[in-house]
């Protein structure tokens, strides 16, 4: 294990089933080291021991109060986000189009169908040094259930913000008239957002990393190896080596979206915070609110049933305990890149235009705010939309179905879906299949039967693992 100096935390200091005995990859400074999507959302309870998941259905247990059916909400990011007295400025969820929170139900109460979320990681460009701070969202018109702590940022710092949401499409919306200029901030093209999620920055901090990395000021460390991991792919895969979020054998048909930030609510008043060791502490009896992200289903589900671990780096608001991040997960891809590499893929509903067509631009904008190579010869070789399609088929079926006793031993992230960990990503591979049009290119659906329960989850898969072509 890469260590800073600092004894190793937890995560955010809740237990986490398999993971007390796995070594936490840490990205560190060469300087100070001594040897450094799912769109489900996910309401748990923050009592000690497991998080048990619940299903993303609403009730009147889960704190929702609204009876609005909207799918879309804006998010109004405060002025100058990427500074310290902006993270630590609650970003308001509201109704869209100036509709009120309570008209709309985009209420952080609501969160399980229409929460949204905000991550920021940090790179000292000085040393190399890497953090994590999860801004506040509150309902617009609350206020804090407590105070956010203020982070404390480095003088050479660079800031990247990542923005998830659990319904459908959500929009920015500064704070002041120059708010978004600031942050540079976007959540898409003109007229054609990406619809959960959106960014800050995000060209600038990965270039600054990546620099850094070249110059040899920051390590980001191998992804390891999984000796529980049945290898699959031969020729296509990546023997034991643990997946990132650009591994065809762990994507959706949209890698890398959405954040693994949580919060803590108060159902009784609806108003959140930090979900911060002390503020757990202050609110013990409080829900905690999760984004239904791809970046979760790796970090929590799948390197626990692998014994991998994610790259952490120190929270800001949690005074130094070590966490992860959608940008900490990519800087790990693009470190470990596969041969096969899983980028947005164009034709992707995230990143095509409104009228469902390709949009290079706008994959290569959405790439570029999570440090992803751009549209091109090289990259097209095994993320154009045939090429996608074809690699998730004979890449990804062939690792569920091998892996079928680990994985069906292992708790689901979202038991609606399916059952276990196994059905769940069975579950997950067909509806890729179907949003990518798959079909389109003369490839069959890779899970051929299903069986749910009376609630519509998953309890047996059958998978064809036989390999396709597709068509051009």
């Amino acid at each position: 294990m890469l260590v800073t100096g600092q004894p190793p935390v937890r995560r955010r200091g809740r237990n986490r089933r398999g993971r007390n005995n796995r070594a936490a990859r840490i990205a560190v400074p060469v300087t100070a080291a001594a040897a450094l999507s799912l769109g489900v959302g996910i309401f748990v309870a923050s009592g000690g021991g497991p998080a048990k998941v619940h299903a993303a259905a609403a009730s009147s247990s889960q704190g929702v109060t609204s009876g609005a059916v909207v799918t879309d909400c804006d998010i109004i990011i405060p002025a100058h986000p990427l500074t310290a007295k902006g993270l630590a400025t609650p970003y308001q969820l509201t109704g869209p189009a100036g509709t009120s929170p309570g008209a709309s139900g985009c209420q952080m109460i609501n969160s399980v169908k229409l929460g949204a979320f905000v991550q920021a990681t940090i790179l000292d460009t000085r040393t190399g040094a890497l953090s994590v701070y999860d801004p506040l969202v509150v309902t617009k018109g609350t206020k804090p259930a407590v105070a956010p702590l203020v982070p404390k940022l480095p003088s050479h710092a660079v800031v990247t913000i990542d923005i998830g949401f659990n319904g459908e499409i959500l929009r920015q919306v500064g704070a002041t008239p120059g708010a978004l200029r600031q942050g540079n901030c976007t959540d898409g093209e003109p007229g054609s957002p990406f619809g959960q999620v959106s960014f800050c920055n995000g060209p600038n901090f990965f270039k600054a990393a990546f620099a850094l990395e070249r110059s040899g000021r920051l390590v980001i460390p191998s992804v390891g190896t999984s000796r529980k991991m049945v290898v699959t792919g031969g020729a296509l895969g990546t023997g034991r080596a643990c997946p990132t979020v650009r591994n065809f054998d762990m994507v959706d048909q949209d890698p890398s979206d959405n954040v693994t930030t949580a919060y803590l609510l108060n159902p009784a008043t609806g108003r959140t915070a930090q979900a911060s060791a002390a503020d757990k502490a202050r609110m013990p009896h409080a829900k905690m609110l999760v984004n239904g992200s791809d970046n979760a289903l790796i970090d929590d589900f799948l390197d626990p049933a692998l014994g991998c671990a994610p790259l952490e780096a120190p929270d800001l608001g949690n005074h130094g305990v070590m966490t992860t991040s959608q940008a900490l997960d990519e800087l790990l891809a693009a470190r470990n890149e596969p041969k096969n590499a899983a980028l947005i893929p164009e034709n992707d509903g995230m990143v095509t235009d409104i009228g469902g067509n390709i949009d290079p631009a706008k994959a290569n904008l959405y790439r570029s705010e999570i440090g992803q190579p751009l549209v091109n010869s090289r990259t097209q070789a095994s993320s154009s939309p045939q090429m996608f399609c074809q690699n998730l088929i004979n890449i990804q079926t062939p690792f569920i179905a091998a892996n079928e006793r680990l994985f069906a031993a292992a708790p689901s992230p979202v038991p609606t879906v399916g059952d276990t960990l196994y059905t769940f990503l069975a579950s997950r591979l067909a509806g890729s299949f179907d949003e990518l049009n798959c079909k389109n290119f003369g490839l069959a659906q890779p899970v051929t039967n299903m069986v749910t329960d009376g609630a519509g989850a998953a309890t047996e898969v059958t998978l064809n693992t036989a390999q396709q072509v597709a068509s051009f």
